[in-house]
């Protein structure tokens, strides 16, 4: 086994308290590692990664979110700088790098998004025309399918940023995942949560992946005990989907699977117009052994029931 291990992250306060958890969780499995010093945390700066010159540009006129928070910190797994990668999984594209492969997947959180508002405990209480701040056209679309009336603005930053804008008034609510603010333990931060069936979670929403080299057997076995079968199997439909419909952030698109108590896998996903109109969601249910194919099943048929100029928008 190796002697020390290189873990890359963003340098955004989540990041490092998930890049510590992947840590903390290496070291219990592995008796070997007699102190966390073993295991180096190197925060990496992504294109992503709010910068004064981006404070007023969306993710879709970035070139899509896909990548934004993962390009250098893949590149430095590449080329040996580091061992292994800790993402936010709905952030990685669906289809990796060549050579790069996901060596776990940890157990979820909450994958639901948390509505934040000073001025209102639910988006039912906000007044009409109120502004809502997110730069997520998945969120987007699914709002205004809910409520038409209101204005979306954009708000870019991680969840102190943002939270902090919203305080100056830059916006009357925003939404924030549920999974992420538990981390930073600012639960109280929350207004209220959104069911599924109301808002629709990114793929993968609420997992930690941890990415390394295809051909890095040593460290695929460091990592396997870390591995949760469940949510690996879930996120593998969820993100077919994706890969399936081509999903970036230029298409509003949400996915999430769960395991029945039959034991079959159930899967929801949708897409929509940034708008909010012309939203299709549809389901599908099967043999876990089968998430990918049935996740690429849903995703073709999202595609097939959508308007014809709807991924081309």
């Amino acid at each position: 086994m190796k002697k020390k291990i290189r873990l890359g992250t963003r340098g955004s306060p989540l990041a490092l308290i998930q890049a510590e958890e992947i840590r903390r969780l290496i070291v219990a499995a592995h008796p070997h590692f007699s102190d966390e010093t073993d295991i180096e945390i190197i925060p990496i700066r992504t294109t992503g990664d709010w910068r004064p010159e981006h404070k007023d540009r969306r993710f879709v006129d970035m070139g899509g979110n896909k990548g934004l928070f993962t390009k250098e910190i893949e590149e430095a797994l590449l080329s040996n700088y580091i061992d292994i990668a800790v993402h936010s999984l709905k952030d990685v594209a669906s289809v990796l790098p060549p050579h790069l492969d996901i060596g776990a997947i940890l157990k979820r959180g909450d994958v639901r998004d948390a509505f934040i508002s000073t001025k209102a405990p639910t988006i039912n209480d906000l007044p009409k025309g109120a502004t809502i701040g997110t730069s997520s056209l998945r969120r987007q679309a699914q709002l205004l399918a809910l409520r038409p009336d209101l204005k979306i603005v954009p708000l870019r930053g991680n969840v102190e940023t943002r939270i902090k804008k919203l305080e100056e008034g830059m916006a009357d609510a925003t939404l924030l995942a549920v999974a992420g603010l538990e981390r930073l333990s600012m639960q109280s931060r929350i207004s209220s949560v959104f069911s599924t069936k109301d808002i629709l979670p990114a793929s993968a929403q609420g997992a930690l992946g941890v990415e390394i080299r295809a051909n890095d057997d040593e460290t695929r076995a460091l990592l396997a005990p870390l591995d949760h079968a469940e949510t690996h199997i879930c996120v593998v439909a969820e993100r077919a989907v994706m890969r399936a419909i081509d999903g970036t952030c230029n298409t509003p698109a949400g996915a999430y699977a769960i395991l029945l108590p039959s034991g079959q896998l159930a899967i929801e996903a949708l897409v929509a117009r940034a708008d909010g109109k012309d939203l299709i969601r549809l389901a599908a249910t099967g043999n876990p052994q089968d998430a990918d194919a049935i996740g690429e099943m849903l995703g073709q048929n999202l595609r097939k029931k959508s308007p014809a100029d709807l991924f081309a928008a």
